[in-house]
């Protein structure tokens, strides 16, 4: 149950549904989501690089993550908040990969990422006691509605007749799971941020995620795959791990600012993106259902921007 607001900021802060500073992170973060996420498609074992990306940021982001937290306390319940996150990061990155091995990038993306903008509203209702403004809701909808027109252009009167078809595909099952996942550490975040400090917090999630997946990459897929895939991808490895930590800083951020019912759904701007990298450089198939639902999602985008 959320606190009653005071002017103080920390977990009781009132936050405004979305502000110019929220937003502006949300777009910034959407660019390095769908970015990192163009670089593990590309990899060779992308359950690897995941895990690569992770202690790469947790290495080369150290001194950080000791500066933050010499400055900033973290308490038991942050703590507890902390481990809720890691848990579901863990398997986030694992059903994130397992997607990419098995779909497009512009296909299991617009899905994975558009589960949350569909039930992360709800679930702030009902547990954060968070209002949505009327025209806020049009502009969920409408995001929403992009998503599964990117998603199911063209096989609409399938999905009608049965809802579960695409169900059939395995990276859409991994991507209808990631999208699950996603909600539910949106909303564990969004508490968490209230208790520990926004970019500490997602260095504590980065090292622990990194810790908690070593034993299954390292003894499931080996060491040599672990080689193997740093030797063909340092680079990308290393870039992909540095713009996953600014991403998911940035969001974190922004959840510290604003209501998450409003920056959850803002974010998935990066569907859009995300569907042009598949199509421009990994030159996946692009019709008009995916320009039409990309439309949609930035029309969703600034009504949400726009509601008071």
């Amino acid at each position: 149950m959320a606190c009653e607001p005071t002017e103080t900021g920390g977990p009781d802060a009132i936050l405004r549904p979305m502000t110019a500073v929220s937003l502006i992170l949300v777009l910034l973060a959407a660019v390095a989501h769908a970015s990192w996420n163009l670089l593990l498609k590309r990899a060779d074992d992308p359950e690897v690089f995941a895990w690569c990306l992770l202690v790469v940021a947790t290495v080369l982001l150290a001194p950080l993550g000791v500066v933050l937290l010499f400055y900033n306390s973290v308490d038991v319940t942050g703590l507890w908040f902390i481990l809720a996150t890691i848990a579901l990061h863990v398997l986030y990155f694992n059903l994130l990969a397992r997607g990419y091995v098995q779909g497009d990038l512009s296909l299991v993306y617009p899905v994975a990422r558009g589960m949350g903008p569909m039930l992360v509203p709800v679930l702030a209702v009902v547990f954060l006691n968070e209002k949505i403004e009327p025209l806020a809701i049009v502009g969920i909808a409408a995001i929403i509605g992009g998503i599964y027109t990117i998603s199911w252009w063209g096989n609409f009167h399938q999905v009608l007749r049965s809802p579960l078809l695409f169900l059939k595909s395995a990276g859409m099952r991994y991507a209808v799971l990631t999208g699950l996942t996603i909600a539910a550490y949106s909303i564990v975040d969004k508490e968490g941020v209230g208790h520990v400090q926004p970019l500490l917090y997602m260095y504590f999630l980065t090292i622990g995620t990194a810790t908690m997946l070593a034993p299954y990459v390292l003894f499931h897929k080996g060491v040599k795959s672990v080689r193997t895939e740093w030797r063909a991808h340092a680079v990308p490895i290393t870039i992909a791990g540095l713009l996953t930590f600014a991403a998911y800083g940035l969001v974190l951020t922004a959840f510290s600012l604003s209501q998450v019912s409003y920056v959850a759904p803002a974010r998935e701007v990066g569907i859009v993106i995300g569907v042009m990298l598949g199509v421009f450089l990994l030159k996946e198939p692009f019709g008009l259902g995916r320009l039409l639902g990309s439309g949609f999602v930035v029309a969703g985008l600034a009504l949400i921007a726009l509601s008071p």
